[in-house]
């Protein structure tokens, strides 16, 4: 008996929910063409663009793309005078273009930091203020 009853509720709910579209006013409905008016098209009055003249040199697909990163990032920032100090001298002049392209390379050489690091980085974490690692 508690399954047909909640059966016809459920049904009765998904029946009536459609009935505002039979039976409600369309006077409580927004519209939202009635809000606001478009504003007209208008064009704007430096539009004054000329077809290239023939001869001339075009733009290649790496200018317009440095074209694109100046307009939307504007550049490099101004380094403070501690910071350029800094890169100076960690031999940022010094560094390959491409180093973390090369950094993830199968055929780069790494450093092998030995059993005594390993366990120092694996070590658990103390509950003390005072760091100690027991190393074989």
């Amino acid at each position: 008996m508690r399954n047909t009853s909640a059966l016809t509720v459920a049904l009765a709910t998904l029946a009536l929910a459609g009935c505002t579209s039979l039976f409600g006013s369309r006077a409580n409905k927004l519209d939202e063409f009635a809000v606001a008016r478009n504003a007209p098209l208008v064009i704007p009055p430096d539009y004054t663009l000329t077809p290239p003249a023939p001869g001339t040199a075009t733009l290649s697909a790496s200018d317009a793309q440095q074209q694109a990163i100046q307009a939307l990032f504007g550049g490099p920032a101004p380094r403070s005078a501690s910071e350029v100090s800094l890169l100076e001298k960690a031999g940022a002049d010094r560094a390959a273009l491409g180093i973390r392209s090369q950094a993830g390379d199968a055929a780069t050489q790494i450093v092998d930091k030995g059993a005594t690091t390993q366990t120092i980085i694996a070590a658990p974490q103390g509950d003390s203020q005072v760091a100690s690692v027991q190393t074989p």
